[in-house]
């Protein structure tokens, strides 16, 4: 925005009185606007500063050579600059863009949906930065001045609005989509690290590889020779078919208390209703497709009265060295061998 003003009058003062009284307009206004920032703020805005400089720098150039082109390329070397804090903020732990972006959120921090958003758009715009600078480039070299002129100080802005008609015809889309099916789609919790419910969001969507941060319960079931039962995943089953996995795992619905959940899964599940869960862990999950809080429990001497159902396919118990030969043969889930490994870790697997 700092270097839209500068453009668009030296475009006006050129069509008018020429190269050179557009070039002093146009600089004028950059130092106009760089001793605004300074009396207002009383600091150097980075950004402003930059651009100023080569606001003096190309105009000087261009001035000498009388030849505008020096000129024309500014907004190109502006979106290099943009590109480069993009690039940072996208692909590396230098997040440059969410630092700057803090000033204007007063404080309040972004949940995970809100940075999962946020990382997506900051590629988008990085995508668009780069179409708009060779099209400056191309359009400074190759194109009238107006067309330069145009695509310089409005163009950006317009392939912004563009995108942003897409999504929310895409959004209005997806919003009655939601509205005819949501009845019969489960809806979920949101959450943060802490496990603070922060909002909710349909299962489909916590499961399109969006990542969005939501609470799953899982229970041990220990016999009374310290050996763990096991639930073989169903054939149907989406993710992981086949493979052998916590004896009880399952979401909770939005409005849902994880006691409440633990109970309705275990039911549904492995027929287990009368028990005494112990808490034992918690901790974040990550696949290719979602991201998962799990409250994981423990309970003893109790035996599942249903071995199979809709979820799995046969269960039975497993001693610990039968489990400990078996991990890294593709028998388990890959979330059961993380899990068991920190059971492991911490002794909870020792018989009581």
């Amino acid at each position: 925005m700092p270097g839209l003003v500068p453009l668009i009058l030296f475009i006006l003062v050129d069509e008018f009185w020429g190269m050179k009284a557009g070039l002093v307009a146009a600089v004028s206004i950059g130092l106009a606007e760089l001793l605004y920032t300074w009396i207002r703020e009383k600091r150097l805005e980075k950004f402003v500063l930059l651009d100023t400089f080569l606001l003096l720098l190309l105009s000087a150039l261009s001035w000498f050579f009388e030849n505008d082109i020096f000129f024309r390329i500014k907004p190109a070397m502006i979106n290099l600059v943009l590109m480069a804090l993009l690039v940072l903020s996208i692909f590396t732990p230098l997040d440059l863009v969410g630092a700057m972006s803090q000033r204007y959120l007063n404080g309040e921090k972004m949940n995970e949906a809100q940075k999962a958003l946020f990382r997506k758009n900051l590629r988008i715009m990085l995508y668009l930065v780069i179409l708009h600078t060779l099209l400056v480039l191309w359009t400074a070299f190759y194109a009238s001045k107006e067309v330069w002129g145009f695509v310089s100080s409005f163009g950006l802005f317009l392939m912004m609005g563009v995108y942003l008609a897409i999504e929310w015809l895409k959004r209005g889309k997806f919003f009655r989509r939601e509205q005819q099916f949501s009845d019969a789609e489960e809806w979920l919790p949101v959450v943060e690290e802490d496990g603070k419910i922060v909002g909710k969001a349909l299962r489909s969507y916590c499961h399109n590889g969006s990542k969005v941060l939501h609470p799953v319960v899982h229970l041990h079931v220990m016999g009374g020779d310290g050996s763990l039962f096991l639930q073989k995943r169903s054939e149907t089953k989406k993710v992981q078919p086949g493979k052998w996995d916590t004896a009880v795992g399952g979401h909770l619905t939005y409005g849902e208390t994880i006691e409440d959940a633990l109970n309705r899964e275990a039911g549904e599940e492995i027929g287990l209703f009368d028990f005494h869960p112990e808490p034992v862990l918690r901790y974040r999950w990550n696949s290719d497709i979602e991201s998962e809080l799990v409250y994981c429990f423990l309970s003893r001497n109790v035996t599942p009265s249903l071995l199979s159902s809709e979820e799995m396919t046969e269960g039975r118990f497993w001693s610990i060295k039968e489990i400990r030969y078996n991990l890294g043969k593709e028998v388990f889930t890959p979330n059961f061998e993380h899990e068991f490994a920190l059971l492991d870790h911490y002794g909870v697997l020792k018989k009581k």
